[in-house]
């Protein structure tokens, strides 16, 4: 078992069209544990940081105009192997290329509004946490945690 930490924004096409409940209930149904979430408005200097890889790009402009255009809920994850888990259940960044039952392809219409994001390695997953979070993550255990894993 590989316990770790993942961090995922619902973006706002998500939070306007009040998907929310939904995206955070199938997290939790999967018996993945939320230790931090909030809803803010992105500043546009943490929206380039945060996307500082795509700079040049010629998406990166619209790309930090989406995503400081209206309040988004970054959150941090944690569970067994959570980063591939989350992932999967986001499924392809195009949601026309993904499969019933992933997030962004039941939900989602376009590459450029595929209502979340996950880190794809421990590596973006430590940095974009403390980018967001900073060491404010809630621990506690979970009490169906004795059920969820062996």
């Amino acid at each position: 078992m590989a316990i770790e930490r993942t961090f995922a924004m619902i973006k706002p096409d998500a939070v306007q069209r009040g998907l929310v409940g939904e995206i955070v209930g199938r997290f939790e149904k999967k018996g993945i544990k939320i230790v931090a979430m909030k809803l803010m408005q992105v500043p546009r200097e943490l929206a380039e940081k945060h996307y500082e890889i795509h700079k040049g790009k010629p998406f990166y402009p619209p790309l930090i105009e989406y995503i400081t255009s209206g309040p988004v809920v970054p959150m941090v994850l944690e569970g067994d192997d959570v980063i591939t888990v989350a992932r999967r259940m986001m499924g392809a960044t195009n949601p026309k290329q993904g499969a019933p039952g992933e997030m962004r392809f039941d939900f989602g219409q376009q590459i450029g509004r595929n209502i979340i994001h996950g880190s794809d390695s421990p590596e973006t997953a430590k940095f974009e946490i403390g980018l967001w979070f900073g060491e404010e993550l809630a621990g506690y255990t979970k009490i169906d945690a004795a059920w969820l894993y062996e």
